[in-house]
């Protein structure tokens, strides 16, 4: 798997445990072969009549590289794989999948509450590795938003139950690339227009928050929770699903924000940021509390992995690169991010070492702080 006439150091850094920073629950049930092709992939509807999800980057990857921890032979057929998960069963193979990833801890964002998905306790266990909670602010505003009684009650509540939460987490994420775009205004709103805000969100509280006042309000609350527990906060940017404006997930777009935390000192997370890597590297060199990672593009680009990893690499200082999988919805995630972090990794160091422009111990230390290092000092694991 990894390139070939790498030091041995360098070859033991890249395999070493490693801590996934940013993913989620994986399914309990069992699935059809429908439920499986929407999970792998970022598309929510099915494939066109005659196709599949299995002739993407990620469906080629499913089958050459889990299909032999699941006891088939490589490149083995949808049809045959599909068959062999569904009689070991989604115990066994989430147990399986998520232990040949080689994690030694998963951070797990718990924003989507599902009794299908697993919980972050049950992904260290079914993992063998230790798990902490990343607690999602959109869903805590959704809890508050459905009980409160009155605008007051509700940024009281929202302030509590974030401190409440906070402290049993190691970190807290946002989704409002999704809601409001990144390029929202980055001061803290009135109290006034917060108010006001509210009396409007509690006339409908079911609906998803979309307020941008609101938004704006969860994240300084969130921030300033955050600075008083020493807890990062993350950002989801780049490429999602289809729910996603691109555009609007630039993370250039968050510089506003990222600028206007600096002085409180709360760390500022982007994960995935594919395909603006660039960007993101640029924001990781330029602010000293911001840091990145590549997320679920690792797993979606298969071989490409390299040059993802390689354009972070250009920019970023190496002290501010996490690993984080993305896994979502099925263990397959969670092991395809894990090999296509190792390999592009790989791919990535043997191009400095052939160029003479790192030592392999340079190598080997960059590679430890990327895959756990790194990520045990900004959580305090």
């Amino acid at each position: 798997m990894l390139p070939v006439d790498l030091p041995d150091t360098v070859r033991e850094a890249l395999l070493a445990p490693l801590v996934d920073h940013a993913c989620h629950g994986v399914r309990r049930d069992e699935l059809s072969r429908a439920q499986f092709e929407l999970l792998i992939n970022d598309d929510t509807s099915p494939a066109p009549p005659g196709t599949t999800h299995f002739d993407t980057p990620a469906g080629a990857a499913i089958r050459r590289w889990c299909a032999p921890v699941l006891g088939l032979e490589p490149h083995a057929a949808p049809a045959l794989y599909l068959a062999r998960r569904a009689e070991l069963g989604p115990d066994e193979v989430n147990r399986l999948l998520l232990r040949a990833a080689g994690i030694v801890a998963f951070l797990v964002d718990s924003g989507v509450e599902s009794l299908d998905l697993l919980s972050a306790g049950e992904m260290g266990r079914a993992g063998a590795a230790a798990a902490d909670e990343i607690v999602r602010l959109e869903q805590i505003e959704q809890d508050v938003a459905e009980t409160a009684n009155i605008a007051l009650d509700y940024l009281d509540s929202l302030g509590d139950e974030l401190a409440a939460r906070a402290t049993r987490a190691v970190g807290l994420k946002t989704a409002a690339a999704a809601r409001l775009g990144l390029g929202f205004e980055a001061s803290r709103p009135s109290r006034g227009s917060v108010i006001a805000a509210a009396n409007r969100r509690l006339s409908d509280p079911k609906q998803r928050l979309s307020e941008p006042v609101l938004l704006r309000h969860l994240l300084w609350t969130a921030a300033d929770v955050a600075r008083e527990r020493g807890l990062p906060m993350q950002f989801h940017t780049g490429a999602g699903d289809a729910a996603v404006a691109l555009r609007g997930a630039d993370p250039a777009a968050l510089t506003g924000f990222i600028r206007a935390l600096q002085p409180i000192g709360v760390p500022v997370i982007l994960l995935n940021c594919y395909p603006y890597q660039r960007q993101a590297a640029h924001l990781a060199h330029v602010f000293p509390h911001v840091y990145v990672d590549c997320g679920p593009a690792l797993a979606r680009t298969g071989s490409g992995s390299g040059a993802v990893i390689a354009e972070l690499l250009e920019l970023a200082p190496f002290h501010k690169i996490l690993y984080g999988s993305g896994c979502r919805g099925v263990a397959e995630t969670c092991l395809l991010g894990a090999l296509y972090f190792r390999l592009g990794l790989g791919r990535a160091l043997k191009a400095r070492l052939d160029d003479g422009e790192w030592s392999a111990a340079d190598a080997a230390r960059i590679a430890c702080m990327i895959g756990s290092g790194n990520a045990r000092r900004v959580y305090r694991l």
